[in-house]
């Protein structure tokens, strides 16, 4: 039995992942220099440094997979594009305004724009592709956590 190989489909999901993970290095690599999350009080269940590459490495790649399904299927509309490139957008920006800047206070407000968008973008996967939005939970509540540990940061370090 040959096993038949979808180069576009390939190159489709690939595409997919590739651009909210090499975003997201890019943004790592400009905020690091300016991070100096050891040196913040941090709030009770905030995790170790090393943590939120991991983590944000599978959720970019969830968010990738999901993106790609609805692309492959065509199940994608100008509403889902619209609103995955606006949170992605917005995400990529909230490291910069949390860290390099120390804006946390306005970080805090932007990361629950993010929450909303995010939210809106799940129910609109899920609305198209239920496993293309099932895979954003993670994301969800990983975001959750965050905008926990942006406000309990802030207040903690004013």
């Amino acid at each position: 039995m040959s096993i038949s190989i979808n180069r576009e489909k390939i190159k489709t999901y690939v595409f997919s992942i590739l651009v909210p993970l090499v975003l997201g290095a890019i943004v790592g690599v400009l905020t690091t220099r300016t991070m100096h999350y050891e040196n913040l009080i941090k709030p009770p269940l905030a995790p170790p440094a090393i943590l939120f590459p991991i983590a944000w490495s599978i959720l970019y790649t969830l968010m990738g997979i999901s993106h790609g399904m609805l692309k492959w299927s065509r199940l994608d509309s100008p509403d889902t594009e619209i609103i995955y490139y606006a949170q992605l957008i917005v995400n990529l920006i909230w490291p910069i305004l949390f860290f390099s800047l120390e804006w946390r206070l306005f970080a805090f407000v932007w990361i629950l724009l993010l929450d909303v968008l995010v939210g809106i973008m799940t129910v609109r996967f899920y609305r198209k592709d239920k496993t293309a939005g099932l895979l954003q939970i993670p994301y969800c509540v990983w975001l959750l956590f965050a905008t926990y540990l942006n406000l309990a940061t802030y207040l903690l370090n004013r």
